[in-house]
């Protein structure tokens, strides 16, 4: 794994660098801006700041086939009176600019009284990763020949691979955020992302596996033993593939594996407890704190705080310092995750989960690591106790409702299991019911935590952001498969 730089970095003097001195701008233009927006009577305000660079290259049929590379930045001014919210935003960065965006968002609310905001440089929570830009831990050559060595090394690991793609994503944000409270905080994000795709054929027919990996860490991680790895883990998920029977049809015991499957926790579970679904009654999670709503065992946590995950924060996009939230203590709800404005609302405490994707959109309740602590028994134990059911590895995609929490998840890597073992992989097996059934439905819970390998992404009205998912081996007892075979 990537090492941790040792020097301190002052991420608030780097910022005010980048974002303001750079265009011209100083401290107190974002202290009128506030101001501006404060001479009505709204409850909040705050100004976003945000430089980012993305670099991105792909690999195909053997030749590096696209290199991008973009810079943008931008500045957000946002207004929140009750439960209104206004933005403006715009990617020119002189005060003139900064005051019409505060002009703008200041009339979500009446005319009131002008209130003076000062800013304060406090002190910012321990950095949950390093101050590297990703982009430039490698040069230009070496990031080539990284893409054609994995390439290399899966077909070297299997004859029957017909064809390789690879992708390389780096990029390097720098975040400044100022509220209407005085509060004053920045953030240096890293963020990488190397994935695979193998497409093996054997007598007429085709398969694919895959397998990726990622963090807020430099490009140096990806070394020769994690392309090994990656290379590797695609080959053998689309050996399976290519072995795979036709998925059985019905309702049966399901042991899901531990890490990525965890997808179906975020999807099916989390998004229920975010905030603003629950505060406007949208959730089948809404008005339950305190209730079971899982099984005995099943603790759900998100936290931003982890070091050097994808989905971790050193504080959110409205300058919260991001912490463990218990979501789910024992199948017995104890919280949700929140932004400022629904925190406020519901008369509870901002959780660190005010996410946005960029300059250009508003804050909302977002997921940033979510998983479920491990319990008491060993996977193989788990295994062993399945008489007729599926063990799933992987999973595709899915799609979920919030409201009533049914989903609908195809499984990328899967196992018919008897009496319990596993007999042979299956193919086109889809997970459906809802998340709170299912979480009352687990029976038994591994201790082997795991964490995905860093290749989350979620998607909340229009708005993309880095996630975290993980959990143990689990049992879920009746869960309806659709399959290939009746």
């Amino acid at each position: 794994m990537a090492e941790r730089k040792e020097e301190k970095v002052d991420a608030l003097a780097l910022a005010e660098e980048r974002l303001l001195a750079a265009n011209g701008l100083t401290l107190e233009d974002v202290s009128s801006t506030l101001s501006q927006v404060q001479s009505h009577a709204v409850d909040e305000a705050d100004v976003y700041f945000q430089l980012r660079h993305v670099e991105g290259w792909s690999l195909e049929e053997g030749i590096v086939k696209s290199g991008s590379f973009s810079i943008e930045q931008g500045v957000g001014v946002r207004a929140i009176a009750g439960e209104k919210q206004a933005l403006a935003y715009t990617d020119d960065l002189r005060p003139a600019s900064l005051l019409e965006a505060a002009r703008t968002v200041r009339a979500v609310a009446a005319l009131g009284q002008e209130r003076r905001v000062d800013l304060c440089r406090g002190a910012l929570p321990p950095a949950r990763y390093p101050a590297v830009d990703p982009v430039g831990t490698l040069p230009a050559p070496e990031k080539v020949r990284l893409l054609e060595w994995l390439e290399a090394k899966a077909r070297a690991l299997d004859p029957r691979v017909e064809q390789v793609m690879a992708g390389l994503a780096a990029s390097w944000e720098t975040v400044l955020i100022a509220r209407s409270d005085g509060t004053l905080a920045a953030d240096l994000r890293p963020l990488v992302r190397l994935s695979l795709t193998v497409i093996m054929s054997q007598d007429g027919r085709r398969e694919s596996g895959s397998s990726g990996m990622g963090g807020r860490y430099g490009l140096t991680a990806f070394d020769e033993a994690a392309l090994e790895r990656l290379a590797r883990e695609a080959v053998h998920q689309a050996r399976v593939n290519l072995e795979a029977r036709p998925a059985p049809a019905g309702v049966f015991t399901v042991v899901l594996g531990p890490g990525w499957p965890g997808v179906l926790l975020h999807e099916a579970v989390g998004h229920g407890l975010e905030g603003d679904f629950n505060r406007k009654g949208t959730s089948a999670y809404s008005g339950r704190i305190g209730e079971r709503v899982a099984a005995a065992g099943v603790t759900v946590v998100d936290d931003g705080t982890l070091p050097l995950r994808r989905g971790s924060l050193t504080l959110d996009d409205e300058g919260t310092p991001t912490q463990p939230t218990v979501l789910i203590e024992d199948g017995i709800l104890v919280g949700y995750m929140q932004d400022r404005l629904n925190a406020r609302l519901m008369g509870m405490k901002p959780t660190g989960n005010g996410r946005r994707e960029s300059y250009a959109y508003g804050p909302m309740p977002r997921m940033t690591n979510t998983y479920m602590l491990a319990g008491s028994h060993e996977p193989e134990e788990i295994l062993a106790s399945v008489e007729r059911g599926i063990y799933a590895v992987n999973f595709g995609g899915g799609q979920v409702d919030i409201t009533s929490g049914k989903f609908v998840f195809s499984m990328s890597e899967a196992y018919w299991v008897e009496d319990g073992k596993v007999c042979y992989p299956i193919k086109g097996a889809t997970l459906i019911g809802s998340g709170p059934e299912v979480m009352q439905r687990v029976s038994m819970i591994g201790t082997d935590l795991a964490l995905d390998p860093g290749i989350g992404t979620c998607g909340k009205d229009g708005q993309s952001v880095p996630v975290g998912v993980g959990q143990p081996t689990l049992r879920v007892d009746g869960i309806t498969v659709g399959g290939t075979q009746g």
